[in-house]
């Protein structure tokens, strides 16, 4: 994941703190091995976005970081790929998806690919319907599902290679 996401992720499990930081159940930083100098820059830049907040002689993790950390864990939800790779490819599926929400646009592509669509464009894409139900309700819990449109086709799309 990244730096700020296991320094975000310790902070919100709850875990025990020792001279103001988060530590493990016997007192050690669950960090990989990373210089002072990385430790540091890292958590003034998560402080300056408000992230985590300096106070009582310790860090704590802002409901803005809680976010951040629950955002990240959400863009790990999976589904299953439940078309045949032989299915008719009769839906088209378009998607603007803001820069801001890169991971989330990502993930949504990684899925497509894993459900046998093919890329047309970047975020136009083509392949069988109708999408899971489960995985359009999650498109919307995470805010992403009025950035995405589909259309269905009366006929099958060949795909030229």
């Amino acid at each position: 994941m990244g730096l700020i996401y296991e320094i975000l992720q310790e902070l919100n499990s709850g875990s025990f703190s020792y001279k103001g930081f988060k530590v493990g159940l016997l007192g050690l930083p669950k960090f990989k091995i990373y210089s002072q100098n990385t430790l540091s820059g890292s958590l003034d830049y998560m402080c300056k976005k408000g992230l985590l907040e300096y106070g009582n002689d310790k860090i704590n993790i802002t409901h803005k970081g809680k976010e951040y950390v629950k955002r990240k864990y959400d863009s790990l939800k999976q589904f299953n790929c439940k078309f045949d790779k032989n299915a008719p490819r009769n839906l088209i599926v378009m998607f603007d998806i803001p820069e801001t929400r890169k991971a989330e646009r990502e993930w949504l592509r990684w899925h497509l690919k894993k459900f046998n669509y093919l890329m047309i464009q970047k975020s136009v894409w083509v392949g069988p319907s109708p999408l899971p139900r489960e995985f359009l309700e999650y498109v919307e819990s995470i805010g992403i599902k009025d950035g995405l449109k589909t259309f269905k086709l009366a006929k099958g799309y060949m795909f030229k290679k």
